[in-house]
């Protein structure tokens, strides 16, 4: 006994979405924005990064205090380890050998007088103090990553939309091809049975060339709706991706409509507004660039202030390290007088500011002019679906009607013809309309940003 084989499990909005997370070079290539995000990240922690330095230093030179002793020739080779914090302070830690002492090592020597310990800093106390561009390219590296999310969930966003429309495009092609090869399928009946009349005399010979013409007129209207059918499969596998290649979906997986139609509360409709305004990627992406902006902001603000600079460091010429002088001290004050930069660029992210706080009022009424849209298109979809339900009834009861009037010999081809095509003509509203529908609904979900949330 020879076992049935199961039907195919009709496709769907989910399962293509599904598809896209799991397979789509877009959304992969979009991916790949997070790992651009760590790049950035440990490009500027390398600003901070310790360095070990090995350095030599060799002089000749004749001392004055004592020229008898001619030329001389002394040094020291330093290693230590150098390093900036993100506040603007650069410190050093490390050893000094002596090359051809003796030496006159004041500060921190140990070894017999030939080795000396190294500490150095330098301290910026106003202008670089906490705010600098090394401690600022970090911070805009931190957000880095979260701008790489939001452009993946922008992608998603537009990826699953444009997946959902033409999931349904394809569905409604699929539908038309199936109402018209059934139109094909009842005027070559109404064809054979003209013709066999007319050989038997019941019928005028040129009601057999109506009923042909009728065949020819919709075999090419469904041929049409099939090159519209292929069309569409061929769109809609280009959000199927496997193996890195297009998957072309199979006609036996086209679903029907579904046949209830979602009713969303108002309170519901009210709270994803308010959610919309928080999810949407739009409203996000302004965010973190006005973060950007205040992080410049903060730095020309800075530079406004005078440079006080405090250090701290061994002497680096090999004679006075010799002569006994082992560290130096410094505190260096720059008062720049007219700040054209500086007032120059702080009034460019102020007004850079400024500009984001109105494009933010502007994405935010535009989220929820987009979500009163689809509900616009959600309900006007319900009307379309109701109006043209009734009209196919109203069709088919004439079509019926004709048909019993032609089988009496009150009616011609031609009438029946009409009354055929106006109820094709029908069914085909009521699919688009349904389509349209859907569609409506996927644009809901964009507009409150449900496809947002990975």
């Amino acid at each position: 006994m020879k076992s049935k084989s199961l039907p195919p499990i009709p496709l769907s909005v989910e399962e293509i979405h599904a598809w896209i997370d799991r397979s789509h070079p877009l959304l992969r290539g979009a991916g790949t924005e997070k790992v651009m995000a760590r790049g950035k990240m440990l490009k500027a922690l390398g600003a901070f990064e310790p360095n070990l330095v090995n350095d030599t230093e060799v002089e000749r030179f004749i001392s004055s205090s004592n020229p008898n002793a001619g030329t001389q020739t002394v040094g020291f080779n330093d290693t230590l380890v150098e390093a900036r914090h993100p506040w603007g302070f650069r410190y050093s830690a490390g050893i000094r050998e002596v090359i051809n002492g003796p030496a006159k090592i004041p500060d921190l020597s140990f070894g017999n007088g030939n080795q000396q310990v190294l500490l150095g800093g330098f301290f910026p106390l106003l202008r670089g103090l906490m705010v600098n561009p090394e401690n600022a390219e970090l911070q805009r590296s931190e957000l880095a990553n979260p701008r790489a999310e939001v452009q993946i969930s922008q992608t998603r966003q537009d990826l699953f939309l444009a997946a959902a429309t033409q999931f349904w495009d394809w569905v409604t092609a699929v539908k038309l091809a199936e109402v018209q090869r059934r139109a094909v399928g009842v005027a070559e009946d109404r064809f054979r049975q003209v013709e066999g009349r007319a050989k038997a005399g019941a019928v005028a010979p040129l009601d057999v060339v109506e009923a042909n013409q009728e065949v020819q007129r919709r075999r090419e209207v469904a041929i049409a709706v099939q090159r519209l059918v292929e069309q569409e499969q061929l769109k809609l596998s280009m959000f199927l991706w496997e193996n890195n290649a297009p998957v072309t979906p199979p006609l036996e997986r086209a679903p029907d409509f579904p046949a209830q139609m979602l009713l969303t509360a108002p309170d519901t409709i009210q709270a994803h507004k308010l959610q919309a305004k928080i999810d949407r990627p739009e409203i996000k992406e302004i965010g973190i660039e006005a973060k950007l902006n205040n992080i410049d902001l903060e730095l020309a603000k800075n530079n406004l202030l005078p440079s006080l600079d405090a250090e701290a460091a061994p002497a680096r010429a090999p004679e006075k390290f010799v002569l006994g002088l082992g560290y130096r001290f410094g505190l260096e004050l720059k008062i720049p007088i007219l700040q054209r930069k500086s007032r120059g660029e702080v009034l460019e992210a102020q007004g850079k500011a400024d500009r984001f706080v109105l494009m933010q009022q502007f994405r935010e009424q535009q989220v929820l002019v987009d979500v009163d849209n689809a509900l616009s298109a959600i309900e006007r979809a319900k009307e379309r679906v109701a109006a043209a339900a009734e009209s196919l009834r109203l069709a088919k009861t004439l079509e019926e009607g004709e048909r019993f009037r032609f089988s009496l010999g009150a009616t011609s081809v031609l009438f029946v013809n009409l009354r055929e095509r106006n109820s094709v003509d029908s069914e085909s509203q009521v699919i688009r309309a349904k389509a349209d529908y859907q569609k409506a609904q996927a644009l809901y979900q964009w507009a409150i940003g449900a496809w947002a949330r990975t």
